[in-house]
């Protein structure tokens, strides 16, 4: 036997190294896989979702791996020596991140694919997994040059801010532009934090949240003493309670009232699929809006007759409704005196058969009004949708994808033609109406048109069919960006969207009205007044570049005191 004087002593364990050092040390496929897992988890601060926090843990992982793009190499004795960092690297890990928010946060894109299946079930890889791909070469190229400016110390969390918001600009603007799911809707998407779009814009709110959420990377730095730098992480708490304080006194302002004599009704007929939205079934798909449309709903509400406005969907139609005489004149027969019709509809121009003057397929808003002459529903003002969904609405590079078999899923002829610009909308006894067809409504900025009269008053229109995402997170996050844009604004908001969400929003962001996702029925409700012009509405064209100059100017701050103070303690 031995005695415990005589027992070997066993080497104490080692303490496990800290989560920071692991992800930046981390290599191959490790580093592939925390990079994906930490861009997914940013995904979750988006709607449906909202959880806010879930973007710190993705930026705060995002900032380790930043740290750790760096080339070593091992000499004979087996100590590391660091080469300097390597882009490469960098825009790996980035890549991997986006790769991972985007498939998260797009994957209800893989519905679009399945409501034709026998035509475009094969093609589903390319909108589940290619276009997050593309996506991801953003978030390389960000993670790529804030890696180019990277330095120890608070001043790396600017860095990415500054590329963060860069990247994406461009990603909102390339190529027609898919800003879809900004990384500043991981505020925006909170109706509180909100409330600072109304100075700074959806850009600023990047730039914000960027730093904002990786301070806690920092956390893990410590000075020559083995003290923690709790200074960053303090200044983003205080930050994010002072953006929650100035919404809550911005949302304390209360209604801003309605206005006068405006009698809203938003039709959402909830029609997709299924073989009923044809040409052959265009009789009992109008009949069906018309019959909702009419429909009672209170003492007060018994039909159109205590309407002043209907508003229908984006392109409700299988036909061209104003080159149907028969569709117009059902219209006008149930339209009362006095009651304005605005719908989605596709028009065309031009001819069939006439090489001079080839038709030109429009996807638009219409307004329409009961003439009394015929008797019929006669077309006025007319918006022509700008912003156009790549492979939706028209196909980039037609010829070759044809070539490969692949084609728009809106079955018109060379697909649709682009309004001119943006511009205000006419419609009789409402404010100036701001349209937005569809996905328009994510664009930060580019609703309300340059050199038309001043919006000092007026309400923003958007039009939807996102019955193609069935009832995933997609009509969701499509809401919750349409509602940005009317705290950006200060106007109210109308949606009418074919299969939901349709609400009614005053300019604070606040539903006041709202039908659910997948039912049919009709929305009743009054406009909201708009507020005075908010900051953002007045600048917004500056504030990409005054956010960028700001993250720049005081990146270089620090890292200039920084450096100053290094060289104090040499």
């Amino acid at each position: 036997m031995t005695s415990r004087g005589d027992a070997v002593s066993r080497p104490a364990r080692r303490p496990a190294a800290p989560l920071s050092h692991r992800v930046v040390l981390a290599t191959g496929w490790t580093r592939r896989g925390l990079a994906l897992l930490a861009g997914a988890c940013g995904a979750l601060a988006m709607a449906p979702v909202g959880f806010v926090p879930a973007m710190a843990v993705s930026l705060t992982v995002a900032v380790w791996l930043i740290d750790g793009a760096e080339r070593t190499a091992t000499s004979r004795s087996g100590a590391r020596r660091h080469l300097g960092p390597t882009l490469r690297s960098a825009f790996s890990a980035g890549w991997w991140w986006g790769f991972g928010f985007f498939t998260a946060g797009l994957h209800w894109l893989g519905a679009a694919f399945l409501v034709d299946a026998d035509k475009t079930a094969w093609l589903m890889p390319l909108g589940v997994v290619g276009l997050p791909a593309v996506l991801g070469i953003y978030a390389g190229c960000a993670f790529a040059l804030a890696r180019a400016l990277w330095s120890a110390g608070p001043a790396r969390l600017l860095a990415l801010g500054f590329a963060l918001l860069v990247t994406e600009l461009l990603r909102g603007s390339l190529f027609t532009g898919f800003p879809w799911n900004e990384i500043g809707m991981a505020l925006g998407s909170n109706l509180v934090l909100a409330q600072g779009a109304s100075v700074i814009g959806l850009h600023g709110l990047t730039a914000l949240a960027v730093p904002v959420f990786a301070a806690p990377a920092t956390l893990a730095d410590r000075d020559g003493a083995g003290r923690r730098n709790l200074a960053p992480t303090l200044l983003a708490a205080l930050t994010l309670i002072g953006l929650a304080a100035f919404g809550v006194w911005r949302l304390a302002g209360g209604p801003a009232g309605d206005v006068p004599g405006v009698r809203l009704r938003i039709m959402q007929p909830d029609v997709f699929g299924d073989g009923e939205f044809t040409y052959e079934n265009k009789d009992a798909l109008l009949a069906k809006y018309l019959a909702l449309s009419d429909r009672a709903t209170s003492p007060d509400r018994t039909g159109l007759a205590d309407v002043t406005h209907l508003i229908w969907p984006e392109s409700p139609f299988p036909f061209i409704l104003s080159r149907d005489p028969d569709a117009l004149d059902a219209i006008g027969r149930i339209l009362p005196k006095g009651t304005v019709l605005v719908t989605g509809a596709a028009r065309v121009e031009g001819s069939q058969g006439s090489p001079a003057n080839p038709p030109r397929y429009f996807n638009a808003i219409q307004v329409l009004e009961h003439d009394p002459a015929s008797g019929a529903a006669a077309v006025g003002d007319t918006y022509d949708k700008v912003h156009l969904v790549p492979f939706g609405e028209y196909t980039p590079f037609l010829g070759l994808m044809e070539r490969l078999g692949i084609s728009q899923f809106v079955p018109i002829p060379g697909g649709f033609t682009p309004g001119p610009r943006h511009r205000l909308l006419h419609v009789p006894g409402l404010p100036p109406v701001v349209p937005a067809v569809c996905y328009e409504a994510i664009f930060s900025g580019g609703l309300v048109p340059r050199g038309d009269e001043r919006l000092d008053r007026g309400v923003i229109l958007n039009v939807s069919d996102d019955g193609w995402f069935g009832r995933t997170a997609g009509p969701w996050q499509h809401l919750a960006q349409a509602r940005l844009r009317a705290v950006e604004q200060g106007l109210p908001l109308v949606r009418a969207a074919n299969t939901g969400v349709s609400a009614i929003i005053d300019p604070y962001g606040r539903i006041l009205e709202e039908l659910p996702l997948g039912e049919a029925g009709v929305l009743d409700g009054f406009l909201p007044r708009s507020i005075a012009p908010t900051v953002f509405s007045e600048i917004n064209q500056f504030i990409p570049s005054i956010a960028a100059c700001l993250l720049l100017t005081v990146l270089f701050l620090v890292r200039y005191g920084d450096g100053r103070r290094r060289t104090r303690n040499l």
